[in-house]
C-alpha cells in the first residue's frame, strides 16, 4: 500500500521541505484508499532531487561501524596486550539505538561537500568531524530517496543518532520516513522540525501522513491552517490534492470534487502540479460514476502530461470503452 502513496508524489518538495533529502510529496492516492494514486502510477516517485554525489554499485545495510563510526567494541587491534583474552571471542551484539547511530556503510564517492549549502550552514555548530559525518549521511539519503527509500531512511536516522537539535536533520529524517511509508515516524519527526524552525511547508506531507494513519478528519483540519493562503500555487495543489484525498477517504466525493473544481485546473502551465491536479479530478470523476466528464479530463490531463507523470493516456483509452458500450 505504502507504493501507491509514494507514487502520487512529483519531482521536487515545495518550499523549504525536500531540501534535506529531496524526497517527494504527497498527493491523491493513500493507502487503502482503493483508488488510484494522484499520478496514476505506482511504485517509486517521478525523478529525483537533491542528490549528492554519485551512486553507490551495492550500498549495504549493515550492523557493523561504518568508517569513521564507533567500533563494536573499544579494543584495538590486538596484536599485543589482551591477544590470549581475546582470540576467539565474538564481538558483543549491537544494541537496536547502537546500530541506528552507526547508520549504513557510506560510500566512499560521497564526501559530504555535496550538501546544499544552505543545508551545510545548520551544521556549523557542530563539531567538525560530527558535521561531516551527518553532512554524508544526509547527501546519502538523498542519493537513495527515489531507488531505496527504506535505506535512506537508515542513513537518515544514523544523522539524528548523532545529533537530534537540528531541525534540517529532524526534517530529513521525516521526509526519508515518509518515503519509506514509516507514517507515524514522519509526522512526529516534521513535527519536530516545524517547533524548531517554525516552517510550515512540511503541512502537505504532514497531512498525507495523517491519511496514511487513518486520520483523515487531521489532514482537513491542517489542510485549513491560515499559513496555507500563503503558499505558492505549487504548495496549494498538493494540500488540495492532500484535503481531496481526505475527503474520498471520508466517502465524500462531492466534497472531494469541489474541492478539486476550487483549484486552477484550467490553468496554462504545463507544470507537473497541474498536471496531478487534473488527473486527480478525472479519477475522482470516474470514481463519482461521471463518466463522461472524466474521460475529458483524462484526455485534458494527457495533453499537458509531456513527461507522462500520469497514465492518463492508458486511463482515457480505457474509459472510452466502457463509455462507448
Amino acid at each position: 500500500m505504502a507504493e501507491e502513496r509514494r507514487g502520487n508524489r512529483s519531482q521536487k518538495p515545495s518550499g523549504r521541505a525536500g531540501r534535506a533529502v529531496g524526497s517527494g510529496r504527497p498527493g491523491g492516492g493513500r493507502p487503502g484508499s482503493g483508488g488510484r494514486s494522484a499520478s496514476g502510477k505506482q511504485g517509486r516517485p517521478v525523478g529525483a532531487s537533491g542528490r549528492g554525489g554519485g551512486r553507490s554499485a551495492q550500498a549495504r545495510r549493515s550492523g557493523a561501524p561504518a568508517k569513521g563510526g564507533r567500533k563494536p567494541y573499544p579494543a584495538g587491534d590486538r596484536t599485543t596486550q589482551g591477544r590470549g583474552r581475546d582470540e576467539g571471542r565474538a564481538a558483543p551484539e549491537r544494541s537496536a539505538d547502537q546500530r541506528a547511530y552507526d547508520g549504513p556503510d557510506l560510500p566512499a564517492e560521497i564526501t559530504g561537500k555535496e550538501l546544499d549549502r544552505s543545508i551545510a550552514a545548520q551544521l556549523r555548530g557542530l563539531p567538525e568531524k560530527l558535521a561531516a559525518r551527518v553532512a554524508r549521511h544526509l547527501v546519502a539519503a538523498g542519493m537513495y530517496i527515489d531507488d531505496d527509500p527504506e535505506l535512506a531512511y537508515q542513513h537518515a536516522r544514523a544523522a539524528k543518532a548523532r545529533t537530534q537539535r537540528v531541525a534540517v536533520i529532524r526534517e530529513a529524517l521525516g521526509e526519508a520516513a515518509y518515503a519509506a511509508g514509516h507514517y507515524a515516524e514522519a509526522l512526529a519527526e516534521l513535527r519536530a522540525a516545524k517547533r524548531m524552525n517554525g516552517a510550515t511547508a512540511y503541512l502537505p506531507i504532514m497531512a498525507d501522513c495523517h491519511r496514511a494513519l487513518g486520520q483523515p478528519e487531521q489532514a482537513i483540519k491542517l489542510a485549513h491552517s491560515p499559513s496555507v493562503a500563503n503558499f505558492a500555487p505549487e504548495a496549494k495543489a498538493e494540500m488540495t490534492l492532500v484535503e481531496a484525498g481526505a475527503r474520498r477517504d471520508m466517502g465524500q466525493l462531492d466534497a472531494a470534487l469541489r474541492i478539486l473544481e476550487q483549484a486552477p485546473l484550467h490553468s496554462k502551465s504545463r507544470a507537473p502540479w497541474v498536471v496531478r491536479l487534473r488527473y486527480a479530478y478525472a479519477d475522482t470523476l470516474e470514481e463519482a460514476g461521471r463518466l463522461t466528464d472524466a474521460l475529458s479530463w483524462f484526455h485534458r490531463t494527457y495533453a499537458i502530461d509531456a513527461e507522462e507523470i500520469t497514465d492518463a493516456a492508458a486511463r482515457a483509452e480505457e474509459l472510452e470503452k466502457r463509455v462507448e458500450r
